[in-house]
């Protein structure tokens, strides 16, 4: 990541849904707290008043149906506003930042998940934002079946992602696995399939490798 003089870290955690996210954010949470430093934990698509608005756009299904171009457009423009009125302030301000998703689910989700192309991603990324990246990204990767049967188990609404079909979170598990191959110094990949503590404590010793107190 290239931020001017920035003092904190971005970290962000991925995976599809039941992979557990929930749980590994609040793991980190405490972790960066217990070393001394300031966290906020935010989310994507969110993460400020604007972009919580492009989020219900996202994720709520709708009779009108979204076109693939227009859902990476939005997914953008919410990051956009993330990244320069939430993350690189907080950054810059010494505070690390956790964040639920960032750009890595553009390219599972628009990428693996819609079929779009890479090079348009990779493009659209250079012009918004710069190739700005996190230090550290956790991704937790669980077979798609088992996580479909957590977010089952949960009893919530769907939302307009989560009605896709099985073959879809397969191409986004497996563009997520590719990210982490082209990107081993940054992504970490936990066997998000364990017991919880077990994936804590995981994630918890990519922690201290990368930050050692």
């Amino acid at each position: 990541m290239t931020v001017a003089n920035k003092k904190g870290y971005f970290i962000t955690v991925e995976g599809t849904d039941g992979a557990g996210k929930t749980s590994v954010l609040a793991t980190i949470e405490n972790w960066i707290t217990a070393q001394g430093h300031r966290v906020i934990t935010t989310r994507e698509p969110g993460g400020t008043p604007l972009a919580e608005q492009i989020r219900d756009l996202l994720l709520t299904s709708r009779e009108e149906k979204l076109a693939d171009d227009a859902e990476l457009l939005m997914m953008m423009a919410a990051r956009v506003q993330h990244v320069h009125t939430k993350i690189k302030p907080a950054l810059m301000q010494g505070t690390w930042v956790l964040s639920d998703r960032f750009l890595d689910a553009s390219y599972a989700y628009q990428g693996g998940g819609r079929g779009m192309s890479t090079a348009r991603i990779d493009a659209l990324h250079t012009w918004a934002i710069d190739h700005f990246l996190p230090d550290l990204t956790i991704l937790l990767d669980v077979p798609v079946a088992i996580g479909q049967a957590r977010v089952a188990h949960r009893g919530e609404e769907k939302t307009r992602f989560e009605e896709e079909k099985t073959a879809f979170f397969e191409r986004v598990r497996s563009a997520y696995l590719a990210r982490a191959n082209q990107e081993p110094q940054r992504i970490v990949v936990i066997d998000a399939r364990a017991d919880q503590a077990r994936v804590q404590a995981d994630v918890i010793a990519a922690l201290s490798q990368r930050w050692s107190a």
